[in-house]
């Protein structure tokens, strides 16, 4: 079943999302509220460092190897969850990544990630 997660920013917005249910683990939501709403465990920042830190490891791979593109591009499916935060959402295969490489015909492409 679907529901509502609240994270808190590191500045103290509240950033409303719509989660999974996740299974049962024995571990302890912070608060589940009357309407079904669940307070997350972590701030959001917090939650996504886990996919900062894997597109920054992604891009390492592409862009510090032999091929050398003139740009790259990440996408990430991204799950939230109350307790473990943001995960790499599971798509057709175990988990979703799409890579997309760019080479300039001329080679005078930047070499900026989008």
């Amino acid at each position: 079943m679907d529901g509502l997660v609240e994270f808190t920013t590191d500045d103290g917005a509240v950033v409303s999302v719509q989660a999974a249910e996740e299974e049962p683990s024995g571990s302890r939501l912070v608060a589940r509220r009357a309407d079904g709403t669940v307070q997350a465990a972590r701030t959001f920042e917090s939650s996504l460092e886990g996919v900062r830190a894997a597109a920054q490891s992604a891009l390492r791979v592409f862009r510090d190897g032999t091929l050398r593109p003139d740009s790259v591009e990440l996408e990430f499916g991204v799950k939230l969850t109350a307790e473990a935060g943001a995960i790499i959402a599971k798509g057709t295969a175990e988990g979703h990544l799409v890579v997309k490489l760019v080479w300039s015909p001329d080679g005078q492409g930047s070499s900026t990630a989008s």
